[in-house]
């Protein structure tokens, strides 16, 4: 998986894919949808040959990205401790 960061503020960050499918992006959106500090979780998925699909991340407090990242850990995490 390839991603690339399109657009940042202080409050909201959007994250571009190449070459995914939801099937990891759902997990982390889920995680991020039951954060407290985060307003506003979205994917969009537009023309697949003209845009590439991107995960919107809003927060009330705190910095986006980290949020994106604390969330993600807690999937691989996750997903680290299945099979054992």
């Amino acid at each position: 998986m390839e991603f690339y960061l399109a657009e940042k503020t202080d409050r909201s960050v959007t994250l571009k894919f190449k070459g995914i499918d939801t099937t990891l992006i759902s997990p982390i959106m889920d995680v991020l949808d039951k954060d407290d500090d985060v307003r506003i979780v979205r994917y969009i998925n537009t023309h697949p040959e003209l845009d590439d699909p991107a995960l919107v991340v809003e927060t009330r407090e705190g910095d986006p990205v980290e949020a994106v990242r604390k969330a993600a850990m807690a999937v691989s995490e996750y997903f680290g401790t299945v099979n054992q």
